[in-house]
Formats: structure tokens, C-alpha cells, sequence
């Protein structure tokens, strides 16, 4: 891979951070964290190489790239990186994973000896969530305890269903290479559910779980280390998020969870007006309907600016026009 332009906002915006293809921490300024950036391939890199080199899980760079070949991207193809994201509407605080989005963001105490006033860090990263009939569950936990070179004990209804594939599981899977939860695990309040590492990394930002939370090897490393045991969790379920940047309202739409797809799809536009009208209190809001239409139905997990807002201070009159 070859790093080309670096800080381009969907948007049209350009800004100057040098490190940005690499970036998992970012400080918390506001609304939305990350800027997108273009790379260009060699002839070898597939999109899970290019996806696991940044941070990114396989589904959202297949999202932000349709018309690149996943396995076959070419010589000097240009490709996506969509390393822009509104946060999700949850306090501040611990790790907030958004379900339908497959990502983790992690709130970092603040340092101490910080200067006051001095911004805290949120980092993020991809992950893996349950398959439809063994999903991720939703609300609120914490992190119970964290285990170096977990041994993995496979229920017995995963046991049947490798069985049933030819793969015969032993009752007990030792740590080491060959072990599904990787190198380290965070066990969380929900029984039997862990955010860990994994033996396969590419299949990162895909449903193939049984229900647990996968991550880069590096990943699930660097989180074991920085994120202490009573770490509160909220698993979400937002496939719409809603932000400010620069005085443009964002929209960051992904595909709702299959199991919610048709619930959401008969609600959407209501589901994102209700993300809106809470702006309205403080600003004029002038929306961009086609591209909010456009960005509904790609739900292609960029954050696309669909509006300006205009604070009230600095306008004679408030007013969103819910109709198109």
C-alpha cells in the first residue's frame, strides 16, 4: 500500500493530521474523531490486508469501496479508508461498542498531571460481532476480570455444531496459536460473553461469532493493557449516527442488524429526523434532502454531510423544515 492524500473528509474538508493512516487514539473535541484518507495498492494487497494495516474491519472497507475487488485490487488502485466516525449517543465514559457498526470506543481517563481543560482521548477500533443465531447481546456490563492466554471451554451446543462440520472440538481448547480467543480476553459482566483476541484475523468486522467480541491481535493487546478491571460496557444499537463538524451536520448510516432490518427499514427516515431535531434547539438547521436520501439508502458507513447548522446566536431565526 501506498499512502497518497491523507486528512480528506468525505465532505470535501481537508485537514493536516500526518499520522492519521495509523491513528487509533484521537482526542475528544467533539462530535465526530478521524479524518478519511485515500491510499493507493500494490498488486498483492487484498482489502483484508489493506483493512487489518488500518485499523479497519472487512465489512466497513468493503462499504466504502464497492467497486474495488476485494481479493484482486490491482496496481495502483485508489481505496477508502473510512477512518472518520460520529461517536455514538452514550455518555462519555468506559467502552462503548456499537453493535450494528462492529466498533469499539474506548474513553480514556484522563491523564494524570493532564493540563485543565486539556483534551481527553477516545481510541477505537474494528471488531467482530455475533452471527444471527448467536448474537451479540445489548445494555449495559462492565469488565469482570481479564485473563492472559485464555484456555477456551466450548459449550456444548458449539461443540455439535462443529461436530456437524467434521471439526470434533476437545472440551477444552489450551492457550496458544491454534486458540480462538487469542492471546488475551476481557470478561464481561454478561455470562459467558468476552471481548478477545483471535487465531483468524481477518475475518475482524464480519457476524461470525457466537456471540463474543473479536479483535486484532494488536488491538486486544493494547486494550488488556490500558483498560482496568470495572471498566463500565455498553453494547449499543446504532445504525444511524448523527454529529457536528465545522457547522455541518453528519450522517453516518450503516446496515442494520439482520435480525432488525426490516423494523428499521420501514422507520428510517424517522429514526434520522429524531437524530436531528435535537439540533434544532440550538441551531438553524438547513438540510441537503438528496443527499440525506442518498445516505440512508447507501448506508455505506461514511459520514456524509447532509446540512449546515447555524447557531441561533448567530442567526435571526430557527427553524428545520422536516419536509423534503
Amino acid at each position: 500500500m501506498r499512502l497518497r492524500l491523507l486528512g480528506c473528509l468525505w465532505a470535501g474538508l481537508l485537514a493536516g493530521a500526518a499520522d492519521v493512516a495509523w491513528a487509533r487514539n484521537y482526542p475528544l473535541t467533539g462530535e465526530v474523531i478521524g479524518e478519511v484518507v485515500l491510499t493507493t495498492t500494490i498488486r498483492n494487497d487484498s482489502i483484508a490486508d489493506i483493512a487489518r494495516t488500518y485499523s479497519q474491519g472487512y465489512n466497513e472497507m468493503r462499504r466504502a469501496n464497492p467497486g474495488v475487488d476485494p481479493w484482486l485490487t490491482g496496481e495502483d488502485t485508489e481505496v477508502i479508508i473510512p477512518s472518520q466516525y460520529v461517536l455514538p449517543k452514550a455518555p462519555h465514559e468506559g467502552i462503548i461498542i456499537n453493535i450494528p457498526e462492529m466498533r469499539m470506543y474506548y474513553y480514556l481517563p484522563a491523564a494524570k498531571g493532564a493540563a485543565k481543560g486539556a483534551a481527553r482521548q477516545i481510541a477505537t477500533y474494528p471488531i467482530s460481532i455475533g452471527r444471527q443465531d448467536w448474537s451479540t447481546p445489548h445494555g449495559a456490563t462492565k469488565v469482570m476480570s481479564k485473563i492472559k492466554d485464555p484456555s477456551w471451554t466450548p459449550p456444548e451446543s458449539i461443540r455439535k455444531e462443529h461436530a456437524l462440520e467434521g471439526d470434533i472440538l476437545p472440551a477444552v481448547v489450551p492457550a496458544g496459536p491454534l486458540n480462538p480467543l487469542g492471546q488475551y480476553a476481557l470478561r464481561l459482566g454478561f455470562a459467558g460473553y468476552l471481548i478477545h483476541g483471535t487465531d483468524k484475523p481477518y475475518g475482524i468486522g464480519m457476524r461470525v461469532t457466537h456471540g463474543c467480541m473479536r479483535m486484532y491481535p494488536n488491538d486486544i493487546e493494547t486494550v488488556f493493557k490500558s483498560v482496568p478491571v470495572g471498566t463500565s460496557v455498553r453494547l449499543v444499537n446504532e445504525p444511524f449516527k448523527v454529529g457536528l463538524l465545522h457547522g455541518q451536520l453528519l450522517l453516518e448510516a450503516h446496515p442494520a442488524l439482520d435480525e432488525d432490518t426490516a423494523k428499521v427499514t420501514a422507520t428510517q427516515f424517522t429514526a434520522v429526523l429524531a437524530l436531528i431535531v435535537p439540533y434544532a434547539e440550538k441551531n438553524l438547521i438547513n438540510l441537503d434532502w438528496p443527499t440525506l436520501r442518498r445516505a440512508v439508502y447507501r448506508k455505506n458507513g461514511m459520514p456524509t454531510a447532509i446540512g449546515t447548522a447555524i447557531p441561533i446566536s448567530a442567526s435571526p431565526t430557527s427553524t428545520l423544515s422536516l419536509n423534503p
